[in-house]
């Protein structure tokens, strides 16, 4: 019970990366408020929870409703212990020679402008609190080239650099901040923009599924249950002398992804992208 006594807030809760964290930091102990814009999904959590887990609907695009959720969450618990920043999307897939401004802002709020405000509004409520730790979802996109959309993957690099600086700014009031750069991990993120039917989509998180075990070194598909125990660790004291540093947990895929040793296997990216075009020009039919 490494989080008993301890009030941590989780965004994107509802499913995927955050849903298991959220069960992870529950599960050891923790009052959480998980926050996600799926009140369905979200609510369900809640209630099979025995109190445990308390829903806040928030848009983190919204930055009042950033605020309004680390308010609440405080005013409820007394305070805020851990903060796991994890709400995001695909955002924009165009290239950077097609990308409109709109694109890439939406892009921008949804991933990066998100984390800095949940930084910004969670650390008044933590100054003080012993063991203060806040964890920012970022992604091996931040780390190279051809593991997402661009605008993704520049998102993904200011979280993982103002991981780093929010770091330094925070440790004059003991609050410490890490990042976690999660590989291919099985989750709805990659195919939740795609501009196709539902059934397809359900098809597509199948595809990914198999493509996962062979995606990198490691012979499996990465879970979102691997991306919540490294959460844990980062907001545990057992990463105490741990700040403005991340985390990557990818299975070896920053090592190499399979279609760079094997010609005759997609990049994921691209597979997902044939997908949609095909399933456009079969409606178009």
């Amino acid at each position: 019970m490494r989080f008993a006594g301890k009030v941590a807030v989780v965004t994107g809760a509802a499913s995927g990366i955050g849903k298991a964290a959220v069960l992870k930091l529950a599960g050891e102990g923790a009052h959480v408020f998980a926050a996600d814009i799926d009140e369905a999904g979200g609510r369900a959590l809640a209630e099979a929870s025995n109190g445990k887990i308390d829903f806040v609907r928030c848009d983190v695009t919204q930055p009042s409703d950033i605020e309004a959720l680390m308010n609440e969450a405080a005013a409820k618990a007394g305070g805020i212990d851990i903060v796991f920043n994890n709400a995001a999307a695909g955002g924009d897939r165009a290239p950077i020679d097609e990308i409109t401004p709109e694109g890439w802002d939406r892009t921008m709020d949804l991933v990066l402008k998100s984390v800095a405000m949940g930084i910004r509004y969670a650390a008044p409520h933590m100054k003080g609190r012993k063991g203060a730790s806040i964890v920012n979802t970022a992604s091996v996109a931040a780390l190279g080239a051809g593991y997402s959309p661009i605008a993704y993957a520049v998102a993904k690099a200011g979280v993982l650099h103002l991981s780093k600086v929010a770091a330094t700014d925070l440790a004059q009031y003991g609050i410490r901040v890490n990042a976690i750069c999660p590989g291919f991990i099985n989750t709805n993120i990659f195919t939740a923009s795609l501009d196709v039917p539902g059934e397809m989509k359900e098809q597509a998180n199948a595809i990914i599924a198999g493509m996962s075990a062979q995606a990198q070194p490691v012979a499996r598909g990465g879970q979102p249950e691997d991306i919540a125990n490294a959460v844990a660790y980062l907001a545990s004291e057992e990463s105490s002398f741990m700040t403005g540093t991340h985390l990557l947990v990818d299975g070896g895929l920053t090592i190499g992804q399979r279609h760079a040793w094997d010609k005759e296997t997609p990049g994921m990216f691209d597979a997902l992208v044939a997908m949609e075009e095909a399933a456009k020009a079969g409606a178009a039919a």
